[in-house]
């Protein structure tokens, strides 16, 4: 008999580096958000950048730098969105709007998404929810 060989294989040759979705934002029609999923190896190397390290008595302390670790993380996740109006802006974040109109949208800026990330925990809450829950991100071949 011949021996057939199987070749085995490796689950690193099968993951992507980036996977991105279309996500709608609840209770705001037409608030579509580019958000990527941040895998656990994603989130270490966020965290370790946003880290120093300094000496205190010989001992080694490790201090988060918080506002680095949440500008890495809206960057590394949010990618974009559109149909952000201003009516939507006011019920998310401390924000004087008068005189403008509320129909008009916010565009996308790295800027704009870490403001939303600061100052409304509901945006915060469901991007955390959303780009680490694999679930939300369909397979290449359509299928969740």
């Amino acid at each position: 008999m011949s021996e057939i060989t199987k070749s085995v294989l490796s689950l690193k040759s099968l993951l992507t580096s980036a996977k991105t979705v279309e996500a709608d934002y609840p209770g705001f029609p037409g608030f579509k958000l580019n958000l990527s999923f941040l895998s656990r190896e994603d989130l270490v190397k966020i965290r370790k950048k946003a880290t120093s390290t300094s000496y205190k008595k010989g001992s080694p302390v490790e201090t988060l730098n918080d506002e680095l670790f949440l500008q890495l993380y809206t960057q590394g996740s949010v990618k974009g969105w559109s149909g952000l109006k201003l009516e939507y802006v006011e019920k998310l974040a401390p924000v004087d709007l008068t005189g403008q109109d509320l129909e008009n949208t916010l565009e996308y800026s790295d800027e704009n998404a870490l403001f939303l990330m600061k100052q409304s925990n509901d945006f915060d809450s469901f991007i955390s929810e959303t780009v680490t829950d694999l679930s939300n991100f369909p397979s290449a071949n359509g299928k969740k």
